[in-house]
């Protein structure tokens, strides 16, 4: 099953999808009705407009409203005939019409529209007409765009409450005020107390826009003005009352009462003995009134009244730290946030627990801080027994740990020394630069998970996750460079740079960083490159930057520290190696590269003296060759044994299409089994003796056979019977084949179903085909394994954009045909052909050919000549016996390839490989010659056999004879022909071209203007 296109839209983030829900109704025009007097005395300090949004950006609160203003009641009811405005603001004196009036005929056609008094003094508040019909609050303006912002809020608070409450309990204070001018003095200085503190309290791990969504979750205030209306509002939402503040003297009964706000407040404290009051008054003697209640008292004329106020959010409302007491009030443990609240709820004394959970202490503190959901679950009608202490307990630490690892799923958070816990962050980033393409690419998919996780899907019944993941952003590079002055050796010999990047000393602030980080980490540890051009669209970069692995146990922490600094420096280095800088001419890539890091946890297990996962492999969502009845689109993934090296460097691995896991080519009989099967497999050396090794990457080769008593040998091998010439799916005593028969014959394990879905999620979020890393930690019961989704980029597919049309006398008259290629297009630009002379090939020798081809394209480089290559075996790959191990320096102004599979060698396509996604994203053509194919290949056309004239090739101009390689030159220009649609590709001599035409009527044939040369 796959999960709809609108499900893994990166920004969706299910952790928050309640904040999403919260404040539904948001004010976004204002109708502001003013004299053209009092329009010019709200504009005197400047636009209104302006400020208010100053105000509100200040604030860091979402998109402020749009203001119409006009000076006439008359008109003003005209626009709210004619369009839809949130709320009416308007001054006292209109001309023929006062501000009740005008509220009475707004309310006639629009009963709900709020209509705001707002005026200059007491005098034009109409006091006698308060009870009157028409306006819902008075204010006075005080030439502050706090006011306007504090009453937009109110509004807002008043019509979202009932929705708010009800589906995420926020929570309530009621405001009680019935004087304008101490209301208009007040309600701003709360708001701002308001959201400044719940912005101060959320966690600075999370990035902004969860910051802005989670603010909706702030308490909501309500003003009231009279003692019904204040007792109307408690008992509507007595559940959510965070806190009352309220004046002594309003009306009661119709009368103003000087007790008033003491009899309000004496009645919620008898029914809530422990909720936050406040008392503010001009008169003194309500000092000693308050304290009788008890409640916070603060006069309105104290010229501390801002910083008491602040006083009265932090130590009252839960703003401040949790300050866990015994009954008797003694403090006994203290938390700033949720980490220190979760490790002081594991040992604080049983009193103190009971006596904070039953008065929901713990749940108004954490609602604070705007965790919703957790302030619900710790809530004490949540908990079933409040004499179970022990249950209570585990229960309560339970739910703060797995909200603090839930929402830190998805998401990248800033690496904090004094906050770093390892056991719920999965994902941080050192520094304040970019993260670069792979990281990105990893960042984009952790989000896209979250999303992905749902019932019934096959992500959410197994643990498909990313390993511990920290991103050295690119600014350690940038800063590293510059402290040690190292621009000058940008161009020097890749060894030489190394070299000069090992001696120089990271950044003091970056080492301080990588200390912290290490002293929590204990497992072995990958260390990536992640470039700003790399995993680029369309421009992967796969393999040219080094990679280091690191056992990460040495007993001594600063030889540790030492290794992993080192690892470090030389992916730094390889930013500057020959081959990236070669890819980048090819690339078109103008501007200067930089360099994150990425830091990663090894996934596997040890075994011994080494640790490596069951499985690593690649999964593609393309299939550039599907052989049989496999289709393009269903993908193909190779895998193997141990670490990754193995497939992304051309070793020998398995490989099958998701949709069909069952089916496996390679194993189509005992001795192709026997022939093609994995023989050897990566592994990270984490005995006593290992140490950082600069060529090797810290990973040696061992044999299956070794490992055929260690778990995933005989978790997913088979046992070849020699006597019966047979592989049986049981462990007996024989030579082991990699078969992975538990996972993709018995699926013991669903591998298929989650590549499927992963490259559907990756391919959908990418807007394009996509290719991805991953490894598999084997667990015993195979039904328990994880997997680790490690790295995602994008894979070009040929750009289907022209016609071209292959015609059989063009097939005849050519001297080499291929039905099982990548590429599109027609290319007449290239005259010269690097290839191996077949007869002097030697299979022991193909590193010595490497280094020849170098050579060559070193010269044709320099000269902007581009050319063909020919040759057996798979290019590019690490092991030389299955083809010549060039670099992609060796080849950079390649502008064709073609891979011989022959008698000398026989290995299987390229694609899977670092090699092979580097030349396709180039639009490299990519030919595959199976020279002793019966019809030209798996998926060849059927009117032509494969082939390749030696003769006619070795007839041409010799420009260059090596030992194993030659170099010639045709008279003209050769045509290559690449159908895309077809996969099948001809090259012939311009010279001898099809007389007749080929084209189909409308076709257009695609010669490039530009090659493929720096």
């Amino acid at each position: 099953m796959f999960i709809d296109s609108k499900e893994v839209i990166p920004n969706f983030d299910p952790h928050f999808k309640i904040f999403h829900d919260l404040m539904p109704f948001k004010v976004q025009e204002i109708l502001l009705v003013s004299s053209l007097y009092d329009a010019f005395i709200m504009e005197e300090d400047g636009s209104l407009a302006t400020r208010l949004i100053n105000e509100y950006h200040g604030l860091n609160l979402s998109k402020p409203p749009k203001i119409t203003r006009t000076s006439s009641a008359v008109e003003a009811l005209e626009l709210i005939e004619e369009k839809k405005f949130d709320m009416v603001i308007t001054m006292p004196f209109l001309g023929g019409m006062d501000a009740f009036e005008l509220g009475a005929a707004i309310k006639k056609i629009h009963p709900e529209l709020p209509v705001i008094l707002v005026a200059h003094n007491l005098r034009s508040t109409f006091p006698d007409k308060v009870d009157s019909h028409g306006v819902d609050k008075i204010f006075l303006w005080c030439c502050e765009a706090d006011l306007l912002l504090a009453i937009i809020k109110n509004v807002e608070d008043h019509r979202n409450v009932d929705v708010d409450t009800e589906r995420a309990m926020v929570r309530v204070i009621i405001y009680v005020e019935d004087s304008p001018l101490y209301r208009s003095l007040f309600l701003p200085l709360i708001y701002n107390e308001v959201v400044r503190q719940t912005q101060s309290v959320l966690d600075e791990s999370l990035n902004e826009r969860h910051r802005l969504l989670r603010m909706r979750a702030r308490p909501r205030i309500l003003i009231a003005t009279t003692y019904e209306e204040a007792m109307d509002l408690y008992k509507a939402y007595k559940p959510y009352v965070f806190a009352v503040i309220s004046d002594a003297r309003f009306r009661r009964e119709g009368q103003v009462d000087g007790g008033a706000g003491g009899k309000f407040l004496q009645h919620v404290r008898s029914e809530i003995h422990d909720l936050p009051l406040l008392m503010v008054s001009t008169e003194e003697k309500n000092h000693e009134l308050a304290n009788r209640i008890p409640a916070v008292f603060i006069d309105k004329n104290s010229p501390l009244i801002k910083d008491e106020l602040h006083s009265f959010f932090l130590n009252h409302l839960g703003f401040g730290d949790f300050v866990f007491r015994l009954p008797d009030e003694t403090p006994v443990g203290y938390a700033s946030n949720l980490f220190e609240f979760e490790k002081q709820l594991q040992i604080i004394p049983e009193e103190s627990l009971r006596y904070h959970t039953v008065r929901n202490h713990f749940s108004n503190w954490v609602m604070a801080r705007a965790e919703v959901i957790l302030a619900r679950r710790l809530h004490k009608n949540y908990i079933i027994d409040l004499d179970d202490l022990k249950n209570i307990r585990e229960d309560l630490v339970y739910k703060v740990h797995s909200l603090r690892k839930l929402r830190q799923q998805g998401v990248v958070v800033k690496f904090s020394g004094a906050d770093y816990d390892p056991d719920i962050m999965d994902f941080v980033k050192i520094g304040n630069g970019s993260m670069g393409g792979k990281a990105k690419g990893i960042a984009f998919m952790w989000a896209c998970l979250q999303a992905a996780y749902r019932e019934n899907s096959v992500l959410s019944l197994h643990t498909v996750t990313i390993p511990k993941t920290c991103v050295i952003t690119a600014d350690g590079f940038d800063a590293f460079v510059a402290e040690n002055s190292l621009g000058y050796c940008k161009h020097f010999p890749d060894e030489q740079v190394a070299d000069l990047f090992l001696d120089a000393p990271l950044p003091a602030w970056l080492r301080k960083e990588l200390r912290v980080f290490l002293k929590r980490t204990e497992k072995p540890l990958s260390v990536r490159s992640s470039s700003l051009l790399e995993d680029g669209q369309f421009k992967p970069y796969a393999g040219l930057y080094s990679t280091y692995f690191l056992a990460n146990n040495d007993p001594d922490f600063d030889e540790r520290l030492a290794q992993l600094e080192s690892a470090i420096k030389l992916v730094y280095a390889s930013t500057w190696f020959e081959g990236p800088i070669a890819f980048s001419k090819v690339a078109g890539h103008g501007r200067e590269d930089s360099m994150a890091v990425i830091i990663q946890q090894l996934a596997g297990d040890q075994h011994g003296d080494f640790w490596y996962p069951g499985v690593s492999g690649v999964a593609q969502s393309h299939n550039y060759y599907p052989v049989m009845d496999m289709k393009a689109e269903e993908g193909i993934a190779h895998i193997a044994l141990g670490v990754g090296k193995t497939v992304v460097e051309g070793g020998k691995s398995l490989w099958f299409s998701p949709a069909r896991p069952k089916k496996l080519v390679q194993f189509s009989s005992v001795d192709n089994m026997l022939k093609y099967s994995q023989r050897q497999f990566y592994v990270l050396d984490v005995g006593p003796e290992n140490c950082l090794e600069r060529d090797s990457s810290n990973l040696i080769l061992r044999n299956v056979q070794d490992a055929e008593k260690e778990q995933p040998v005989a978790l997913l091998s088979s046992t070849y019977i020699p006597a019966e010439h047979r592989v049986r799916d049981v462990l007996l005593p024989g030579p082991k084949i990699m078969t992975f028969a538990q996972l993709l014959k018995y699926s013991s394990y669903p591998l298929s179903e989650i590549l499927a879905e992963l490259l559907k999620i990756g391919k959908m979020g990418m807007g394009g085909e996509v290719e991805m890393e991953f490894a598999l930690q084997l667990d015993q019961e195979l039904d328990r394994s994880v997997f680790y989704f490690l790295q995602i980029r994008p894979m070009v597919t040929g750009g289907e954009l022209v016609d071209v049309q292959i015609c059989d006398h063009e097939i005849r008259s050519g001297f080499c045909y291929v039905g099982q290629s990548l590429g599109h297009g027609s290319f007449d630009h290239v005259s010269d052909i690097v290839y191996v002379q077949p007869s002097s090939f030697d299979a022991s020798k193909t590193a010595e050919m490497a280094w020849e081809i170098g050579e060559i394209n070193r010269r044709l480089v320099a000269a902007e000549v581009p050319f063909l290559l020919i040759g057996p075996g798979r290019w590019g790959s690490a092991d030389h016996w299955l083809g010549i191990p060039v670099q992609w320096s060796d080849i950079s102004g390649v502008a064709g390839i073609v891979e011989v599979r022959n008698d000398s060698i026989k290995a299987d396509a390229s694609q899977g490989t670092h090699f092979f996604q580097n030349i396709t994203s180039l639009g490299i053509p990519y030919l595959t010659l199976n020279e002793d194919s019966g019809n030209g290949g798996v998926q060849a056309s059927e009117r032509s056999k494969d082939f390749l004239d030696w003769q006619w090739l070795e007839a041409q101009h010799l420009e260059y004879k090596g030992k194993y390689i030659h170099h010639v030159r045709t008279a003209d220009p050769f045509v290559l022909k690449c159908d895309g649609t077809r996969s099948e590709s001809v090259l012939y001599d311009s010279a001898v071209a099809c007389k007749k035409s080929c084209k189909i009527e409308g076709t257009k044939v695609w010669t490039p203007n530009s090659i493929l040369v720096p």
